[in-house]
């Protein structure tokens, strides 16, 4: 056995947990998950953040015999679309957006290779790649916990915040059956997240266009996936998803003014 490596039948046998593109199985206070090119850099960046004193995320303890990486498991709810009231409430969206703040300011000094996703400049941070409710932890509507980094990369603290404010508002067109709220209810929430996270004027001015933006990547992410051979992402043009998300990205610059209204008002 290699240095760091997990015998398997040492973990108490449990069960595979749903949802996301990856299968993830629970045994005990651990979960194994499958590993990429990208793991060491992002085990690279759990320790570093735990350093610096954010604990929301989960340890690494490892690989197990079979090449998946050993990590915590974070009890809680992990919501699902549509979303739950507990992950719709103002408590969830308060307390996402600090949890944001604190994990992007514990990033600071972390450098690595190697990340699934490409870098972005300015790299201020480095970026979980898919902050939203399906990748967090909560305890009623109490936001405790953060997991699946698989897609951080360094980048600026917009490029994350954009997807945030996208998933926690959120700033969906009517009919996404994801999304919930009229546009003068996501606006204000929109201004709440980013008033608890501390979007400075200068981010808060280019938001609406980061948001287009992001969309817009993620829709090539997929397509790059899917081309690439992943069943998962092949699945899910098939089903659309990419549709939506493009339909997002229009409903928000058409909407840009009720946005900016209430992001930039003093």
């Amino acid at each position: 056995m290699a240095d760091g490596e997990i015998p398997v039948d040492e973990v108490p046998a449990g069960e595979i947990l749903t949802g996301g593109v990856n299968r993830v199985e629970r045994r005990g206070d651990r979960v194994l998950r499958p590993t990429g090119p990208w793991s060491p850099a992002v085990h690279g960046l759990l320790a570093h953040v735990r350093a610096a004193g954010f604990t929301a995320g989960p340890r690494f303890h490892g690989l197990s015999e079979d090449g998946r990486e050993v990590l915590d498991f974070l009890p809680g709810e992990v919501p699902d679309y549509p979303p739950t009231p507990a992950a719709a409430s103002r408590t969830a969206l308060l307390d996402a957006a600090r949890l944001l703040r604190a994990y992007h300011d514990a990033t600071a000094g972390y450098t690595a290779e190697g990340w699934m996703l490409p870098a972005r400049e300015p790299a201020e941070v480095v970026c979980h790649g898919d902050y939203a409710p399906h990748n967090c932890v909560l305890d009623g509507e109490r936001v405790v916990g953060v997991i699946d980094f698989d897609t951080a990369h360094p980048g600026p603290r917009l490029w994350d915040v954009a997807h945030a404010v996208y998933r926690w508002a959120p700033t969906t067109a009517p009919g996404n059956a994801d999304g919930f709220g009229t546009p003068d209810e996501q606006a204000v929430r929109v201004r709440e997240f980013c008033d608890a996270y501390g979007l400075g004027r200068a981010d808060r001015e280019g938001l609406v266009d980061a948001i287009e933006a992001r969309l817009h990547a993620l829709v090539a992410h997929m397509r790059a996936e899917a081309a690439a051979g992943s069943a998962a992402f092949a699945s899910h043009l098939a089903d659309g998803h990419h549709l939506m998300y493009l339909s997002d990205a229009a409903y928000v610059v058409r909407e840009r003014a009720r946005f900016e209204a209430q992001l930039l008002a003093e």
